[in-house]
């Protein structure tokens, strides 16, 4: 088993008064891809917002790198190296694509290894340099996210639905980019509701329902695991 660079231990996450997070635990290994599998509700965006601190963890612990960063900000744990694409891309509209990417740059130790990073995954994106936020579609905003998040130059890297609402064909493309991204040595936890798609990108699969963990092992195995299918599918 690879080293382990991220950890949850036993989180408890409200949002507002409904306590979403129950006891969850979870890991990221160095060098792994991780998928967190769920319906819409059950807890993935809550799980990663505990991960990133844009939620307050009520209970538990959260590590990175054996280093309890439980209490710390997000702005610190991007900096130590943990990068973020949100479910809704959080582009700034009015800000242009290289301005959004500069964002991600200043914060990054290594300037030219950002550069590098974030132009290697999708080269697509030089094409849109000056184009600002708000004209892009949907599938460039999501480009434009993962990169802006790989100009941090990261170790890991959290993707929040990366996959949802793209044709087949942009899905592939996607995928393609997650593999190039662990091939950089960055490890990366992505949380997906189509379980079909997390398996062909995942090395290991966590299966979530109602904030809680109730399978964790080989995509393979989820698939093949008749209750595990159910709940997921609803």
């Amino acid at each position: 088993m690879n080293g382990s660079l991220l950890d949850l231990e036993g989180i408890h996450t409200y949002r507002g008064a409904a306590h979403v997070l129950r006891a969850l635990s979870l890991r990221v290994g160095e060098g792994e891809t991780v998928c967190l599998v769920g319906r819409n509700g059950a807890g993935k965006t809550t799980t990663l917002e505990s991960a990133m601190g844009l939620l307050p963890v009520r209970a538990g612990t959260v590590r990175f790198r054996s280093r309890d960063i439980t209490r710390q900000p997000p702005h610190e744990r991007a900096k130590l190296g943990i990068g973020y694409a949100p479910e809704d891309c959080g582009i700034f509209p009015d800000l242009t694509v290289d301005e959004n990417l500069q964002i991600g740059r200043w914060l990054a130790e290594d300037k030219g290894a950002a550069e590098d990073r974030s132009q290697a995954i999708f080269p697509e994106i030089e094409q849109l340099t000056t184009r600002r936020g708000l004209n892009l579609s949907g599938g460039q905003k999501k480009m434009l996210a993962i990169a802006r998040a790989m100009a941090l130059a990261p170790s890991v890297l959290l993707l929040d639905e990366p996959f949802e609402g793209l044709a087949p064909l942009v899905v592939t493309r996607f995928i393609e980019a997650a593999r190039r991204i662990k091939a950089m040595g960055v490890s990366l936890l992505i949380a997906e509701s189509n379980v079909t798609n997390a398996a062909r990108v995942a090395d290991r699969l966590y299966a979530i329902d109602r904030g809680e963990i109730l399978f964790e092992g080989d995509p393979q195995a989820a698939l093949d695991n008749t209750e595990v299918m159910r709940i997921l599918r609803g």
